[in-house]
């Protein structure tokens, strides 16, 4: 991750990923066109999302670079830069099931456009297109590498197809490709936080109503820092999908003493407290996250309005210790970078990002402080597992865009 990008580097990585296209599809570059869409870093409101809850992510300026160009027929062309095997099909016989590849996401957005067009404008004739995908947000290490190819999949077609899809619509479709072609049943933080991205800001999405703001952050006194474990996350679809379905489950236990609510992020602490005996114990722990979570993260909210840095990391490191303890989706990699982190002066507070189950964690620190907490948290993994992880530190992004080169 570390040499991967700076914001500065943005036309020279353009321009290697126009060169790359042109590498493996030949012809002249009149007529290329270039799309960026960041990943994104979860800073509070773990596995709240699909729970109803409060969430505050911000985009992150790594992620997806799309290059293409039209075709004169009506066939798309997959490629990607990380994968010797793409994906050709007419506009007219877009696969109908997934293949359990990385182009089962853009596919799942295609389908979804496609069902668009058809219902809005089926007087439009779409021409093929000749697509490389390619980034250097690191797969599987819990920064929305799927999110980042399905937004920018969306804004990049509705851009070249000229379908005038609104930031939302293109949001939602790269969601429904998720949830339905792909099959993970995500929430919407993901493709929220990159496609409503501000520079400067987190993204404060309540994910019951999908109402959202923009929350300012100073990064002259604070840093995000990202520290990679390493450890891809495997199990992370499988178990992420489980998660849900306990969360469901808990919920419908519950709902009878709190019939007002409608999510899981409504029942409150003490209605909870009251009857989690009635629970399973794995689905108590489960909902005891969930709702402790929904209440630390108004607070890490308010902590942040305020400028109290040192409670915001508070909120951050409580969060880790109850993804790990109540949700289990922690690793020994992830609770290892988390303890090293939190060990060092002007570290605020750390937690895994993402779904768990190995990827990344985030911490929060003063920007003075991150050199040295950097060398600690590299030195003291290497002496466990064995090698130094990357670490690098991350500014915001403006979202999904067409890219010169």
């Amino acid at each position: 991750m570390g040499h991967e990008r700076s914001p500065s580097d943005e036309p020279a990585w353009a321009a290697h990923h126009r060169n790359s296209f042109l590498q493996r599809f030949g012809g002249a570059p009149e007529g290329v066109r270039l799309f960026f869409a960041p990943g994104r870093v979860n800073l509070f409101g773990g596995h709240l999302d699909y729970n109803g809850g409060p969430v505050m992510p911000t985009a992150i300026d790594r992620g997806t670079f799309l290059a293409l160009r039209p075709r004169p027929d009506r066939v798309l062309h997959l490629e990607s830069r990380m994968d010797s095997q793409g994906l050709r099909f007419d506009i007219d016989r877009v696969p109908r099931e997934r293949c359990g590849r990385w182009v089962d996401y853009p596919v799942g957005v295609i389908r979804e456009l496609l069902a668009w067009q058809a219902e809005r404008r089926p007087e439009m004739h779409l021409q093929g297109l000749d697509i490389l995908f390619g980034g250097n947000l690191p797969v599987g290490a819990g920064l929305s590498s799927s999110a980042s190819i399905c937004v920018g999949t969306a804004f990049a077609l509705s851009e070249v197809w000229d379908l005038g899809l609104s930031r939302r619509e293109q949001v939602h479709s790269a969601l429904d490709a998720e949830r339905g072609f792909v099959g993970v049943q995500c929430g919407i933080m993901d493709p929220y936080a990159i496609g409503m991205a501000k520079p400067g800001h987190l993204l404060w999405l309540d994910c019951k109503d999908q109402s959202y703001e923009h929350l300012p952050i100073d990064f002259d006194r604070l840093s995000i820092v990202v520290a990679n474990s390493g450890v891809q996350r495997e199990l992370a679809a499988g178990e992420f999908n489980k998660r849900v379905a306990q969360c469901a489950q808990a919920f419908q236990a519950l709902r009878r003493y709190a019939p007002e609510a409608q999510v899981l992020r409504d029942v409150a602490p003490e209605t909870f407290e009251s009857h989690r005996v009635r629970l399973e114990p794995t689905l108590a722990r489960r909902a005891q996250h969930v709702v402790n979570e929904v209440e630390r993260t108004f607070l890490a909210r308010e902590a942040l309005l305020r400028g109290d840095l040192e409670e915001l990391g508070g909120f951050m490191t409580a969060t880790h210790r109850s993804l790990r303890d109540n949700f289990e989706v922690s690793s020994p990699e992830l609770d290892l970078l988390v303890e090293a982190a939190i060990e060092c002066d002007g570290c605020y507070g750390s937690r895994l990002t993402g779904a768990g189950f190995g990827g990344c964690t985030v911490l929060l620190a003063d920007p003075a402080s991150v050199p040295a907490i950097v060398e600690h948290v590299r030195q003291r993994y290497a002496a466990e597992k064995g090698w130094h992880p990357d670490i690098e530190v991350f500014q915001g992004d403006e979202g999904p865009r067409t890219i010169g080169a």
